[in-house]
Order: C-alpha cells, then structure tokens, then sequence
C-alpha cells in the first residue's frame, strides 16, 4: 500500500511540470493573438460610401431616391494612403470617405475616433470586385499583401474589418478551402474560410499568423445575411496583379486570344472520346479573332501555355489574360492525336468595359455633371468598339462619381448619343446640354448599351 502511495505521489508531481508547460504554450498563444491585433487593427479602416438609391427596393418603379450611406472595411498598403476594399463598397457612390486610425492614448478602452478624410478612387475592377482608393496622407501603418500560393487548407486567420459598422473588430478561424469557384470554369478563385464574416466586412484583410494578407474578405453564402461559417476571401496574388494594373494604368487589362476554355471532366472525356480525361479544350473560338488566325479550332485539347502544363481552364485563362496586347504566347496542342504548336497574338479583351479608362484624364474628359470621363467616338476608337448603331456618339470610358439618383444608370462602355433628343458627337456640345439642365431638374440621355438603345433618365446637381 506505501509502494502505490509512493507511486501515485511521483506521478503526480510528473504531471505538475506538464501542466505549467502547457500553460505557458497556451498563454504565450494568447499573446501572440492579442499582439497581432493590436499590431495590425491600426492599418484597417472604415470606409463610408454615399450614394443615392430607391426608397423602396423592392419595387419594379423608382418612384423616389434617398441620400443611403453603407460601410465596408479597407486596408492600407502604404504610408502615403494607398487603401484596397471591394468595388461593391463604393459602386455607385457620389463621395467616398475613410476613418483614419486614431492614435491610442490614454487607458480608456473606449478609443477615439480617427478622422474621416476623403478618398479618391483611382480605380476599380468588376471581375474581382476590388478597388483602390487614396488619401491625402502620410507615415501611415500599413499592410503587407503575402504570398496566397502558399496558403493550406486548415491554416490559422484571422478577419479584421468593420462588420455592421463596428469598427476594429477581429475574428478568427481556418481555410476551409484554399481554391474555391462559385461557378464552373470562373476564372476568379476565393480562400473559403470560417472565420466569422458579416456585411461591413468586405474589403477588410484576412491575415495569416505573421500578420501578412493572404486575401482581402469579399462574400458570404448565407440565407440569414449573417455569418453562417462560409466566408470568401480573394488571395492576395490575386490583388496585387490588380492594384498593380491600377496603379500604372488606371485599369485593369486582360489579355485575350479569342477562346472559350473548359475544364476536361471524366463525363466529357468519355462522351466526346476524348484522348486524355483531364486538362483543357476550347469550347469555341471567335471568328476571325487571334486564336482562329492561326487556325485553332473548337475541340482542340490545350497542353500547355508558354511551356506550362495546363490543367484547368481558370489556369488557361489566367495564364494568357496576364499578358498585354501585342505579346505571343506559344501554345502546345492535341488534334486528333497530333500535337502541334501555334503562335497567338494577345489582344485586350474585348468584353472588358473599363479598357478604355487609361486614355481619359480628369483634366480633359470630365463632365463634371454626369460624374464621367468620356471620349467623343473617333478613329482609332471606333475599330476598337462593337458596332454602332449611330455613326457619332460619346463613350463613357469611366465612372468618377456618380450622378444624384443614379447609381448604376451609367456604366463603363455605355455611348451617349443625345441627351434630351439633341444630339452629341463632342465632348463640348455634351457638357453644354447638360449645363442647360437646371439644379434638381431631370435630363435624359439616350446612350447605346449591349448592341441597343435606350433612355436614361438623371437628376442632377
């Protein structure tokens, strides 16, 4: 009885030291949490969008618009007020402004708000839904965007953002998945990720355990428009190609050869007696377009792109829009049972709206009261347009701020060719129309939209 006493003693001190242990992990753990969020919460801020929309949603008929102010988060990239959010935060918006972080002073856990300054956008990018926006300001903390190809399933983060306007909130979880499509073939991938994510928290950044941005939380799937677990978030390699674009060109160009590219499933493989059961095969390609000049054909089974296996058609996809117009990409091909190889001219492509916002400037194409830069339609434009249906018009090449009433009324690619029946085909005769409207008064455009035309009707300033 003494031995098992003895016994009993000695293992219970053994397992004193093994306890202690783990409470130091636990609390050196908990640490590393607290200090990664107060480290990392002061380059997050609160982005605020006014913009003008229907009082009642739901109905067929705008009969009435209000002034609707909404929140989103965004994270700072540079000390000189370079912020990314989600374009959906700002789509539509008459001004933009962004809650600067405030410095902590004091001992109260109450903070003090930080500044609202004005933003301006440089640009946005419908594909991926992100924006970039810029502040007049310095020495700001930011962010660093990391490395996405090297995130795992299963790996720690952490979502920070302002959900439902709550300012400096944080929350945390794992990669769900690390390559997720919300359509087949999509050539946007997102992290899913249970880490709660709610309405407030698009543009905000999910940081891995270094504090570096692996994706910026753009979604949710949900049926009760709360957190339910199925939080998306767009990698970061991802936005740096986009903000990168912006930054040097004001847009965001892909490149295009003219195709259509599908993933080779086992059904496919087996119904169209396909010689592989995985890989890439072009669906269509466009008549007299860069791919059909060299006579690539629908059915033909791509290998590779520029040396590079392909495996699915987002790859594909990715891997040519990447380049700029004017490049050659190499293509390594199966027909019949023959490879081949054909040379592709890149072009931009062509169903892009926003291609043509690097050829405007504040400085000569504003009109100010439509909230646009515009061209007048001339050559070398016109090659570059489907056709038109009138033989002049005005392109709305890109969205500054949006007119009172009218978020959404005009779009990136939209031609103005008469505004209250009078016709326009310059930039001088379009501003002096729209002068002529009184403040508060309703002025209609007519404009060519998708190959047709119709009336849009704005209230302006």
């Amino acid at each position: 009885m003494r031995l098992v006493l003895v016994l009993l003693w000695s293992a219970g001190w053994a397992v004193v030291p093994a306890l202690a242990q783990r409470t130091r992990e636990l609390r050196s753990f908990n640490e590393a949490l607290v200090n990664l969020a107060r480290t990392h919460s002061p380059s997050v801020v609160l982005v605020v969008s006014n913009a003008y929309g229907p009082l009642d949603e739901s109905a067929d008929e705008v009969s009435a618009v209000v002034l609707r102010q909404s929140t989103g988060s965004g994270v700072i990239l540079s000390a000189d007020g370079l912020i990314v959010t989600n374009r959906h935060v700002i789509q539509g918006a008459t001004r933009v402004e962004v809650r600067l972080p405030a410095l902590r002073r004091g001992r109260s856990a109450v903070r003090t708000p930080g500044r609202l300054v004005p933003a301006k956008i440089l640009g946005a990018d419908q594909e991926t839904d992100l924006a970039l926006l810029k502040v007049e300001a310095r020495d700001l903390p930011f962010l660093t965007l990391g490395d996405s190809d090297t995130v795992r399933q299963g790996q720690l983060v952490f979502a920070l953002g302002s959900p439902r306007g709550l300012e400096d909130s944080i929350s945390m979880g794992l990669i769900s998945a690390t390559a997720r499509q919300l359509r087949p073939d999509d050539r946007v991938v997102y992290f899913q990720t249970d880490a709660a994510i709610n309405p407030g928290n698009s543009g905000g950044p999910l940081l891995d355990i270094d504090g570096q941005v692996i994706g910026i939380n753009t979604l949710i799937l949900s049926q009760s428009s709360g957190s339910e677990g199925l939080g998306f978030a767009l990698p970061s390699n991802i936005v740096k190609y986009v903000v990168n674009e912006i930054r040097e060109h004001g847009v965001v160009t892909r490149g295009d050869i003219g195709v259509e590219a599908q993933t080779i499933t086992p059904g496919l493989a087996k119904a169209l007696q396909l010689p592989v059961d995985q890989g890439v095969i072009l669906a269509d390609v466009t008549p007299k377009g860069p791919a059909d000049n060299v006579d690539l054909r629908p059915g033909d089974i791509i290998l590779s792109v520029d040396g590079k296996p392909m495996e699915n058609a987002r790859q594909f996809h990715v891997n040519v829009y990447q380049h700029h117009t004017g490049v050659l990409i190499k293509l390594e091909a199966l027909r019949e049972g023959k490879r081949f190889h054909k040379s592709v001219v890149v072009l931009d492509r062509a169903d892009n709206p926003d291609r043509f916002a690097s050829l405007v400037s504040e400085r000569i194409n504003l009109v100010p009261r439509l909230g646009v830069l515009a061209l007048p339609i001339e050559e070398p434009l016109l090659a570059q347009l489907p056709p038109l249906r009138r033989s002049y018009g005005i392109l709305v090449a890109r969205i500054s701020v949006a007119p009172n009433g009218s978020p959404g009324r005009l779009l990136p690619g939209d031609i103005i060719v008469a505004v209250n029946n009078q016709p326009v085909s310059t930039l001088r005769e379009l501003r002096e129309l729209v002068d002529q409207t009184p403040p508060a008064e309703n002025v209609v455009l007519q404009l060519q939209r998708d190959g047709k035309l119709r009336y849009v009707e704005l209230v302006l300033d």
